[in-house]
């Protein structure tokens, strides 16, 4: 098989509210989740034998078991391809190149991207069905984000990231991603998180006809994990902050465990003006503009 390029678009946690704590100690969330045109890739040729390599603007930022090609490494695309290489019983005699264009420590699930891309890439070389027995237990055991990163549609995501529930999709909007040069550590995050829990999250609409409404619904939330993330990143509250100041940003917040914020625009012109007066005010700041809901996938 020739070459295969599979993108492996950022997610967005346009609201996150923590709604219990399992026995186990793992949080339980409910969160709506989007995918945008802004994300990593994966090249998958063919091999001898299995050997990983990782390029791109954020490949130094792994080191040790991070880049390492064998069975304990830590990374999730290695994991994935030995993980799925003994539930199929196949040899993997291909190379893959990561190439790494987000930033780690994000909350915008880059590595589960990762993951769950090269997992869909394989599927299809191996002519394997996505419904492959083990597969969605091989996916969990990655990371909770792995499975809806896999999906890569419009959910809304409850549990640990287990339970996901298809929606209609959301209206493409332009926006704006600020990552403050800091990493946010998830565990970490959940361990200072303090708050009441949220409860069972309103019904969604129906559908989201139009961008106000989507904003209307999602003024209606929040991402409850930003004060815990605070503790450990403050210079989240700048980004926000210059992103509520832009011209045509209809709504700001942090995604995920952070460090990455979005700003939703009203149209891309603002988007993209914003993106580039913050980058030149903020040289030591991760800032892209994209689209939200337009994703180009595998």
């Amino acid at each position: 098989m020739s070459m295969q390029r599979v993108f492996a678009p950022a997610k967005i946690n346009l609201y996150l509210h923590v709604t219990g704590k399992r026995a186990d100690g793992y949080h339980e969330l409910d969160s709506l989740i989007g995918f945008v045109d802004i994300g990593d890739e994966v090249r998958i040729t063919g091999a001898d034998d299995f050997d990983f390599e990782i390029a791109g603007p954020f490949a130094s930022a792994l080191q040790g078991r991070d880049i390492d090609a064998g069975p304990e490494s830590r990374n999730l695309v290695v994991r994935a391809v030995w993980g799925l290489s003994r539930l199929a019983g196949k040899a993997p005699r291909f190379k893959v190149t990561l190439e790494k264009n987000l930033p780690l420590g994000a909350g915008i699930g880059g590595g589960s991207a990762d993951g769950a891309a090269v997992l869909w890439g394989l599927l299809e070389r191996w002519s394997l069905p996505a419904t492959l027995e083990g597969l969605d237990e091989l996916m969990l055991s990655l990371g909770a984000d792995v499975p809806v990163c896999f999906a890569c549609e419009t959910m809304r995501v409850t549990g640990i990231g287990e339970r996901l529930e298809r929606i209609p999709a959301l209206p493409e909007m332009p926006l704006v991603l600020v990552y403050p040069g800091k990493p946010c550590n998830t565990k970490a995050v959940f361990g200072r998180f303090q708050g009441a829990f949220k409860g069972d999250g309103a019904p969604l609409p129906a559908s989201f006809d139009s961008p106000a409404q989507l904003i209307d619904f999602l003024e209606g939330s929040e991402n409850m994990l930003m004060p815990a993330a605070l503790g450990i990143v403050p210079e989240i509250e700048n980004a926000l902050r210059a992103l509520r100041g832009q011209k045509g940003c209809l709504l700001s917040r942090m995604s995920g465990s952070g460090a990455t914020c979005f700003g939703l625009f009203d149209n891309m012109e603002q988007a993209q003006a914003a993106g580039h007066d913050l980058a030149a005010e903020n040289p030591d700041w991760w800032v892209q503009s994209g689209w939200l809901g337009r994703t180009a996938r595998y």
